[in-house]
Protein backbone atom coordinates (compact mmCIF):
# COMPACT_ATOMS: atom_id res chain seq x y z
CA UNK A 1 0.00 0.00 0.00
CA UNK A 2 1.07 3.42 -0.78
CA UNK A 3 0.22 6.69 0.68
CA UNK A 4 0.98 10.29 0.01
CA UNK A 5 0.19 13.01 1.81
CA UNK A 6 0.84 17.26 1.03
CA UNK A 7 0.46 20.07 1.67
CA UNK A 8 -0.54 21.96 -1.68
CA UNK A 9 -0.95 25.64 -0.76
CA UNK A 10 -3.48 25.33 -3.68
CA UNK A 11 -3.90 28.63 -5.74
CA UNK A 12 -1.35 31.00 -4.10
CA UNK A 13 1.16 28.65 -5.86
CA UNK A 14 3.12 30.74 -9.25
CA UNK A 15 2.44 28.69 -12.09
CA UNK A 16 -0.10 26.73 -10.25
CA UNK A 17 -1.57 24.56 -13.32
CA UNK A 18 1.84 23.65 -14.56
CA UNK A 19 2.22 22.26 -10.94
CA UNK A 20 -0.90 20.21 -10.91
CA UNK A 21 0.21 18.79 -14.62
CA UNK A 22 3.54 18.19 -12.11
CA UNK A 23 1.49 16.33 -9.33
CA UNK A 24 -0.83 14.12 -11.63
CA UNK A 25 2.33 13.20 -13.39
CA UNK A 26 3.81 12.24 -10.20
CA UNK A 27 0.70 10.45 -8.74
CA UNK A 28 -0.12 8.50 -12.17
CA UNK A 29 3.49 7.31 -11.67
CA UNK A 30 3.76 6.10 -9.04
CA UNK A 31 -0.16 4.32 -8.43
CA UNK A 32 -0.50 5.53 -4.76
CA UNK A 33 -3.37 3.87 -2.91
CA UNK A 34 -4.82 6.91 -0.43
CA UNK A 35 -3.77 10.15 -1.40
CA UNK A 36 -4.09 13.21 1.38
CA UNK A 37 -4.43 16.74 0.56
CA UNK A 38 -4.20 19.53 2.94
CA UNK A 39 -4.77 23.70 2.33
CA UNK A 40 -7.06 22.37 -0.84
CA UNK A 41 -8.36 26.09 -2.06
CA UNK A 42 -11.46 26.38 -3.82
CA UNK A 43 -12.62 30.18 -4.75
CA UNK A 44 -15.50 31.41 -2.80
CA UNK A 45 -17.35 33.08 -6.00
CA UNK A 46 -17.19 30.16 -8.33
CA UNK A 47 -19.98 27.90 -9.02
CA UNK A 48 -20.84 24.71 -7.43
CA UNK A 49 -19.82 21.31 -9.87
CA UNK A 50 -23.02 19.87 -11.35
CA UNK A 51 -24.18 16.38 -9.88
CA UNK A 52 -22.93 14.87 -13.37
CA UNK A 53 -19.41 15.53 -12.10
CA UNK A 54 -19.94 14.44 -8.19
CA UNK A 55 -20.27 10.40 -9.03
CA UNK A 56 -16.91 9.32 -7.11
CA UNK A 57 -17.28 12.01 -4.77
CA UNK A 58 -18.54 10.33 -0.90
CA UNK A 59 -20.14 13.58 1.13
CA UNK A 60 -18.44 13.83 4.53
CA UNK A 61 -20.43 16.48 5.60
CA UNK A 62 -24.00 16.77 4.74
CA UNK A 63 -24.54 19.95 1.80
CA UNK A 64 -21.24 20.23 0.73
CA UNK A 65 -20.77 22.45 -2.02
CA UNK A 66 -17.83 21.84 -4.45
CA UNK A 67 -16.91 24.43 -6.74
CA UNK A 68 -15.26 24.07 -10.12
CA UNK A 69 -12.27 25.13 -9.45
CA UNK A 70 -11.71 23.14 -6.50
CA UNK A 71 -8.07 22.12 -6.32
CA UNK A 72 -8.16 18.19 -5.56
CA UNK A 73 -11.26 18.06 -8.48
CA UNK A 74 -8.98 20.11 -10.99
CA UNK A 75 -6.18 17.55 -10.15
CA UNK A 76 -7.88 14.50 -10.33
CA UNK A 77 -9.78 15.13 -13.40
CA UNK A 78 -5.55 14.58 -14.83
CA UNK A 79 -4.92 11.74 -12.76
CA UNK A 80 -5.44 8.04 -14.60
CA UNK A 81 -7.17 6.18 -11.72
CA UNK A 82 -10.71 6.59 -11.14
CA UNK A 83 -9.91 8.28 -7.68
CA UNK A 84 -12.90 7.96 -5.12
CA UNK A 85 -12.75 11.17 -2.93
CA UNK A 86 -14.32 13.36 -0.50
CA UNK A 87 -13.28 16.92 0.61
CA UNK A 88 -14.86 19.41 3.38
CA UNK A 89 -14.37 22.95 3.95
CA UNK A 90 -12.60 24.07 6.90
CA UNK A 91 -12.34 27.83 7.14
CA UNK A 92 -11.77 30.75 4.79
CA UNK A 93 -8.24 30.91 3.32
CA UNK A 94 -6.39 33.81 2.07
CA UNK A 95 -9.50 36.25 2.63
CA UNK A 96 -11.13 34.42 -0.72
CA UNK A 97 -11.28 30.61 -0.69
CA UNK A 98 -12.52 27.85 0.93
CA UNK A 99 -9.98 25.97 2.40
CA UNK A 100 -10.27 22.65 3.57
CA UNK A 101 -8.86 18.96 3.34
CA UNK A 102 -9.58 16.09 0.75
CA UNK A 103 -8.81 12.66 0.20
CA UNK A 104 -8.29 10.66 -2.80
CA UNK A 105 -8.80 6.22 -2.59
CA UNK A 106 -8.30 3.76 -4.90
CA UNK A 107 -11.10 1.71 -3.34
CA UNK A 108 -14.58 2.82 -2.97
CA UNK A 109 -15.27 4.93 0.23
CA UNK A 110 -17.00 2.66 2.32
CA UNK A 111 -17.94 5.94 5.28
CA UNK A 112 -16.68 9.32 5.73
CA UNK A 113 -16.68 12.56 8.33
CA UNK A 114 -15.76 15.49 8.77
CA UNK A 115 -15.32 16.49 12.22
CA UNK A 116 -14.13 19.65 14.38
CA UNK A 117 -11.09 19.31 16.31
CA UNK A 118 -10.79 23.02 17.29
CA UNK A 119 -12.96 25.21 20.39
CA UNK A 120 -12.88 27.58 17.04
CA UNK A 121 -16.15 27.23 15.26
CA UNK A 122 -15.77 30.67 13.20
CA UNK A 123 -15.60 29.99 9.54
CA UNK A 124 -13.92 33.36 8.26
CA UNK A 125 -11.22 32.53 11.39
CA UNK A 126 -8.02 30.77 10.28
CA UNK A 127 -7.78 28.92 13.68
CA UNK A 128 -11.07 27.13 12.79
CA UNK A 129 -9.58 23.50 12.43
CA UNK A 130 -11.65 20.05 11.26
CA UNK A 131 -10.39 16.12 10.51
CA UNK A 132 -11.78 14.79 7.47
CA UNK A 133 -11.47 10.86 7.52
CA UNK A 134 -12.34 7.71 5.01
CA UNK A 135 -13.26 3.90 5.90
CA UNK A 136 -12.16 2.03 2.87
CA UNK A 137 -10.98 -1.72 2.03
CA UNK A 138 -6.89 -2.11 2.33
CA UNK A 139 -6.00 -6.25 1.46
CA UNK A 140 -9.76 -7.16 2.84
CA UNK A 141 -9.48 -5.21 5.63
CA UNK A 142 -12.07 -2.03 6.83
CA UNK A 143 -8.93 0.14 7.63
CA UNK A 144 -9.87 4.03 8.33
CA UNK A 145 -7.48 6.84 6.47
CA UNK A 146 -7.76 10.61 8.80
CA UNK A 147 -6.16 13.97 7.32
CA UNK A 148 -5.39 16.88 9.41
CA UNK A 149 -4.27 20.34 9.08
CA UNK A 150 -3.25 21.38 13.12
CA UNK A 151 -2.35 24.37 14.70
CA UNK A 152 0.90 25.81 16.25
CA UNK A 153 1.72 24.32 19.15
CA UNK A 154 2.26 27.90 20.94
CA UNK A 155 -1.06 29.40 19.41
CA UNK A 156 -2.44 31.64 21.81
CA UNK A 157 -5.67 30.94 21.03
CA UNK A 158 -6.19 27.83 19.42
CA UNK A 159 -2.96 25.65 20.28
CA UNK A 160 -2.42 21.93 19.36
CA UNK A 161 -2.60 19.95 22.43
CA UNK A 162 -6.47 20.76 22.63
CA UNK A 163 -6.79 19.92 19.36
CA UNK A 164 -5.11 16.54 19.71
CA UNK A 165 -7.63 15.46 22.72
CA UNK A 166 -10.16 16.59 20.61
CA UNK A 167 -8.84 14.31 17.53
CA UNK A 168 -8.36 11.40 20.16
CA UNK A 169 -11.99 11.52 20.64
CA UNK A 170 -13.33 12.03 17.60
CA UNK A 171 -10.97 8.93 16.45
CA UNK A 172 -12.55 7.05 19.16
CA UNK A 173 -15.70 7.61 17.92
CA UNK A 174 -15.30 6.62 14.09
CA UNK A 175 -12.26 4.29 14.34
CA UNK A 176 -12.69 1.92 17.12
CA UNK A 177 -9.96 -0.91 17.39
CA UNK A 178 -9.90 -1.31 13.16
CA UNK A 179 -6.65 -0.19 11.88
CA UNK A 180 -5.97 3.34 10.87
CA UNK A 181 -3.35 6.02 9.71
CA UNK A 182 -3.43 9.89 10.78
CA UNK A 183 -1.87 11.98 8.35
CA UNK A 184 -1.19 15.79 7.45
CA UNK A 185 0.41 18.87 8.45
CA UNK A 186 0.75 18.52 12.07
CA UNK A 187 2.58 22.62 12.38
CA UNK A 188 4.58 20.90 15.00
CA UNK A 189 8.45 19.64 14.49
CA UNK A 190 9.16 16.36 15.71
CA UNK A 191 12.81 17.46 16.61
CA UNK A 192 11.39 19.83 19.27
CA UNK A 193 10.78 17.72 23.00
CA UNK A 194 7.58 17.93 25.19
CA UNK A 195 5.80 19.21 22.23
CA UNK A 196 2.91 18.11 19.72
CA UNK A 197 5.32 15.48 17.98
CA UNK A 198 5.85 13.47 21.29
CA UNK A 199 1.80 14.09 22.90
CA UNK A 200 0.90 12.17 19.77
CA UNK A 201 3.65 9.44 19.86
CA UNK A 202 2.81 9.21 23.59
CA UNK A 203 -0.78 8.58 23.04
CA UNK A 204 -0.27 5.47 21.00
CA UNK A 205 0.39 6.71 17.54
CA UNK A 206 3.34 5.51 15.52
CA UNK A 207 5.48 7.27 13.32
CA UNK A 208 5.66 5.89 10.11
CA UNK A 209 9.08 7.26 9.38
CA UNK A 210 10.57 5.91 12.17
CA UNK A 211 8.82 2.59 11.47
CA UNK A 212 10.43 2.50 8.10
CA UNK A 213 13.40 0.11 7.10
CA UNK A 214 14.23 2.87 4.38
CA UNK A 215 14.17 6.34 4.68
CA UNK A 216 15.61 9.62 3.99
CA UNK A 217 15.88 13.08 6.75
CA UNK A 218 12.28 13.56 6.30
CA UNK A 219 12.79 17.01 6.17
CA UNK A 220 9.58 18.24 4.42
CA UNK A 221 9.95 22.66 5.50
CA UNK A 222 13.17 23.48 4.35
CA UNK A 223 12.73 27.34 4.66
CA UNK A 224 10.15 30.50 5.89
CA UNK A 225 7.18 29.73 4.82
CA UNK A 226 3.16 30.82 6.10
CA UNK A 227 3.24 30.31 9.64
CA UNK A 228 6.86 29.15 10.09
CA UNK A 229 7.89 32.97 8.46
CA UNK A 230 10.81 32.66 11.22
CA UNK A 231 12.28 29.86 10.25
CA UNK A 232 15.73 29.25 9.39
CA UNK A 233 16.03 25.40 10.00
CA UNK A 234 15.20 22.06 8.17
CA UNK A 235 11.98 21.00 9.94
CA UNK A 236 9.41 17.88 9.79
CA UNK A 237 6.17 18.70 10.36
CA UNK A 238 4.58 16.25 7.96
CA UNK A 239 3.69 12.96 8.77
CA UNK A 240 2.01 9.75 8.90
CA UNK A 241 1.16 7.84 12.04
CA UNK A 242 -0.39 4.59 12.42
CA UNK A 243 -2.13 3.22 15.07
CA UNK A 244 -0.68 0.05 15.00
CA UNK A 245 3.20 -0.90 14.91
CA UNK A 246 2.88 -1.68 11.33
CA UNK A 247 5.90 -3.06 9.16
CA UNK A 248 6.83 -0.19 6.77
CA UNK A 249 8.98 -0.88 3.44
CA UNK A 250 9.76 2.79 2.96
CA UNK A 251 9.11 6.68 4.07
CA UNK A 252 10.25 8.96 1.62
CA UNK A 253 9.98 13.10 1.16
CA UNK A 254 8.86 13.61 -2.63
CA UNK A 255 8.17 16.55 -4.33
CA UNK A 256 11.36 18.61 -3.06
CA UNK A 257 12.75 19.13 -6.58
CA UNK A 258 15.44 16.28 -6.46
CA UNK A 259 13.68 13.38 -8.27
CA UNK A 260 10.08 15.37 -8.24
CA UNK A 261 9.36 18.83 -8.93
CA UNK A 262 8.28 21.27 -6.00
CA UNK A 263 4.47 21.80 -6.48
CA UNK A 264 4.02 23.74 -2.83
CA UNK A 265 5.77 25.57 -0.13
CA UNK A 266 5.66 22.05 1.71
CA UNK A 267 7.16 18.65 0.18
CA UNK A 268 5.63 15.24 0.19
CA UNK A 269 5.53 12.21 1.97
CA UNK A 270 5.26 8.66 0.88
CA UNK A 271 4.87 6.06 2.34
CA UNK A 272 5.33 2.39 1.61
CA UNK A 273 3.69 -0.33 3.74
Amino acid sequence: MRILTLNTHAWIEENQLEKIEQLAHFINEHNFDVIALQEVNQSMQEEALPASEMTYFHEAEENTIVKADNYAYVLRKQLHTEYYWTYIPVHVGFAKYDEGLAILSKTPIKEAFGAYVSDMRDYANFRTRKLLGIKTEVSGKDTWFVNGHYNWWHDEEEPFEPQWKYSLAVMDKYVGSLPAFIMGDFNNAAHIEGEGYSLVTGSGWHDCYELAAQKDDGFTVVKAIAGWENNKQKLRIDFVFSNQEVPVHSSKVVLNGIDSPVVSDHFGVAVEI
